[in-house]
């Protein structure tokens, strides 16, 4: 069975006025409703795909702190969009939403014990005695189901709509952590994925970005998320950054110019990493026969070194730019790029790869959280933020101002990034 994650083809340019990513965000009640159809069909063709590799009767994987099982993780699914929408009387007031509101009860008894992740200790979800494959998917129709019927009909406001987005969303980046899964078990769940992974141009060059007041952060109407309010402008200095990121082609001779095994080029933090979580060669890379391979959901295959360089932590992308005598970007100057490059049609080629920024996530000036209070604010804590998009992210993931954030020691991520001149 092929699971066509996306259409095959090459995805329309992110951050345009017509992307996805941009249009998802202001959709009617109509667009959002064949969006949950057709992110449901892909989710569901995806779990067969874990159920045809790991078996039906258990879909067991195990222990791994940066994975969930992926039978909690569909059960899990349905029930966020039951609790905020059809368990929520309040759904329809959107951000001014009450977090603590009392909810209606489950379509499924004892499901908050089972798969509401701000109470579900990460190492529990193993051993809950869940409901099977059939039921899960039961459970998650029945939901739909109740979800399609309570999308208000007409005019509707972006409050009224926001859960609504939100459990679309939220099933949308689930379906990328199982893209992330498969890749990390090594498992070949006959994927096909948008040409974003194709390769780059060879002489994509560099960008001079012209300094000034910039536009930063998520729209006053429309679909936000919280840590991307409050939008402000700003002032951002010139700057010289890469039209693309990173490829292997540039990537490849810092390992082999021995950059692995030189504390010089790393952070203490890095090194210490280095020592204990690296092997000295990027993740999913081998040299076999005398060229450089790559791995791709168990299978190795020739890398073509101008694809984009990905399964990088932020340890390794900060040593690359030690070795280079450049620098990570701020992601305050990533967005004003982005943003700028959509306005004046400038090369400026993302969301192939997840980018790490020097930038720690952290909230805006006027930062409050929404209903969903675990999403941002439990991780201001120090970590990167990461910006664009991967090939296993969905098209209306991909919006200029969208925060992503991970350990800097993740490699599980479709991340890479680019890099800056200094100076």
């Amino acid at each position: 069975m092929l699971i066509q994650a996306h259409a095959p083809t090459r995805r329309p340019a992110p951050g345009a006025a017509d992307s996805p990513g941009l249009r998802i965000r202001s959709a009617d009640a109509e667009q959002i409703a064949l969006a949950l159809r057709e992110g449901r069909e892909q989710l569901l063709a995806m779990f067969s795909g874990f159920e045809a590799a790991l078996g039906t009767q258990g879909l067991a994987i195990a222990f791994d702190p940066v994975l969930n099982l992926p039978l909690w993780e569909l059960g899990h699914i349905g029930w966020f969009e039951e609790w905020w929408i059809r368990r929520n009387p309040e759904r329809t007031r959107g951000t001014h939403c009450s977090a603590a509101l009392h909810r209606l009860d489950s379509l499924l008894p004892g499901a908050d014990a089972l798969y509401d992740s701000s109470n579900v200790p990460h190492a529990t979800r193993w051993r809950l005695a869940l409901p099977d494959a059939d039921a899960t998917r039961t459970y998650l129709a029945r939901v739909r189901e109740q979800t399609l019927a309570l999308l208000p009909t007409g005019a509707a406001d972006a409050q009224a709509l926001y859960f609504f987005r939100l459990a679309l969303l939220h099933e949308d980046m689930h379906r990328e952590a199982w893209f992330m899964m498969a890749q990390h078990l090594n498992i070949e769940l006959g994927l096909a994925l948008p040409e974003a992974c194709g390769a780059l141009p060879q002489d994509t060059g560099e960008w001079a970005v012209p300094g000034g007041a910039r536009r930063v952060g998520g729209g006053a109407e429309g679909f936000s998320f919280d840590n991307e309010l409050q939008a402000h402008t700003p002032f951002v200095e010139p700057f010289r950054m890469d039209r693309a990121a990173m490829t292997w082609r540039r990537y490849l001779p810092f390992v082999q110019a021995g950059g692995y095994d030189d504390a010089g080029l790393w952070t203490p933090e890095g090194w210490q990493w280095r020592q204990q979580h690296s092997d000295g060669m990027p993740l999913h890379t081998r040299i076999a026969d005398g060229e450089w391979q790559q791995r791709r959901f168990g299978h190795w295959r020739v890398l073509n070194q101008d694809t984009p360089a990905m399964h990088l932590s932020a340890h390794e992308a900060a040593a690359w730019c030690r070795f280079a005598g450049r620098r990570l970007p701020t992601e305050f100057e990533w967005e004003s790029a982005a943003r700028l490059a959509a306005e004046q049609t400038e090369a400026f080629d993302w969301g192939r790869v997840w980018e790490w920024t020097a930038s720690a996530f952290a909230p805006y000036a006027g930062f409050a959280p929404h209903p969903y209070r675990d999403y941002s604010a439990p991780f201001f804590d120090g970590r990167p933020v990461l910006r664009g998009g991967s090939l296993a992210t969905h098209a209306r993931m991909l919006h200029p101002a969208y925060r992503n954030y991970f350990a800097a020691d993740r490699r599980d991520v479709f991340a890479g990034f680019r890099s800056c001149a200094v100076g």
